[in-house]
């Protein structure tokens, strides 16, 4: 048997860390791109986010079997095991990531038939772009295995939390003013809830890097006011 060299094991993790950046980058472009296409009322940018999901399932699945392949054949120690595993776990945020862009985009042609609620999809665009901001710096982060840049995303979670509650509670005011925009307020509620776990699935990849660069997990992190103690507007 081959004995498992340091050397050897770095370069194979790094290949497979590549790919992982790659695979981020249409992340990345999927959730910006669903933003832009809901602001726009464009179905075929939508139509693109969606089919363009496959190739970020088929990422997933390639790291996942090059993350197996390295582990059978460089049998690694407790160190490599670790960033090892967390390559795999990042691949796996990253393709939910990309679920939830897809969803975004599948809503765009509902939201193009139903009444306009203003500035409502210019404002899920801003908490889209705040999550786009914040999975960049997680990759640099994870480029260079830099655990401060890691914390810093971490803490700007919170402000997508904040941005959450605050069309939470616009998106119900509007409801209320009038029933026929139930149905669309419903859909960018679901939307700004899908971008607040985006943030989340981020906030995890950050916290993946922590633990490789550190060998321990995050402190607990602060998050903002739950949407489930959200009241309606006063009377």
């Amino acid at each position: 048997m081959k004995p498992h060299t340091l050397s050897a094991f770095d370069r194979d993790l790094e290949a497979i860390s590549l790919n992982v950046l790659t695979m981020g980058g249409h992340v990345e472009a999927a959730i910006m791109n669903a933003a832009r296409a809901l602001e726009q009322r464009d179905e075929d940018l939508a139509a693109q986010v969606v089919q363009g999901d496959k190739v970020i399932d088929a990422a997933e699945e390639e790291i996942n079997n090059q993350v197996v392949r390295l582990l059978a054949l460089r049998q690694p120690h407790a160190d490599d095991l670790r960033a090892a595993v967390a390559v795999m776990k990042m691949a796996g945020e990253l393709e939910r990531l990309g679920d939830y862009a897809k969803n975004m985009g599948k809503r765009v042609p509902i939201l193009i038939n139903a009444p306009m609620i203003e500035g409502a999809a210019g404002a899920l665009r801003r908490q889209a772009r705040l999550v786009g901001h914040m999975l960049k710096d997680m990759l640099d982060a994870f480029a260079r295995m830099d655990a401060e840049l890691a914390r810093d995303v971490i803490t700007r979670d919170i402000e997508v939390d904040d941005m959450t509650n605050a069309l939470f509670r616009e998106f119900i005011t509007h409801m209320m003013e009038d029933p026929r925009n139930i149905t669309p307020c419903l859909h960018y509620v679901f939307i700004a809830k899908n971008i607040e776990r985006m943030g989340d699935l981020v906030t995890h990849g950050a916290e993946q890097v922590i633990f490789v660069t550190e060998g321990r997990h995050a402190e607990p992190r602060e998050k903002g006011h739950s949407t489930a103690t959200i009241a309606g507007p006063k009377e």
